[in-house]
């Protein structure tokens, strides 16, 4: 994987965004550390498309609608605004995953993934609609669009 450009605030924006989208995956047995990972690759991977989805990791996933822990009427948005290192266990792995992922120290476990949503959804994003998954990782469902 191409090597990523970030600093301080990106690893805390990527750590608090799996956090948010992911915490409950690490206790499932189909999903673990895994299921973090696979959101921070996703994370990354549309990192190396900056001028379709953002210049920055924090930008990414910061960018209205994307990742719904940050949208306002998610009740992700309040924990992940309070959470701090310590406070959890999970948000500490959280912080690790974050560190490593973005170092290229751990391998793109979602296979090359810039798209996700969970696979309990009553109706599938639009952009889903028609495409097979590549990956299937816990309750959600990866894409390489």
């Amino acid at each position: 994987m191409k090597t990523l450009t970030y600093n301080e605030h990106d690893i805390d924006v990527l750590a608090r965004t799996i956090y948010g989208e992911a915490r409950g995956e690490y206790y499932r047995a189909d999903g673990g550390i895994s299921s973090l990972v696979c959101v921070a690759n996703v994370i990354c991977n549309r990192a190396l498309k900056p001028k379709r989805y953002g210049a920055t990791i924090a930008k990414i996933c910061q960018r209205p609608y994307q990742f719904s822990c940050w949208n306002q009427a998610d009740p992700n948005s309040l924990i992940i605004a309070k959470i701090k290192a310590g406070d959890d266990k999970v948000f500490d792995l959280c912080l690790e995953v974050a560190k490593n992922v973005l170092a290229g120290k751990w391998p793109d476990l979602s296979e090359g993934a810039n798209h996700y949503h969970a696979s309990w959804m009553k109706t599938y994003p639009a952009w889903a609609m028609g495409r097979a998954p590549t990956k299937r990782m816990g309750q959600h469902l990866f894409y390489n669009l």
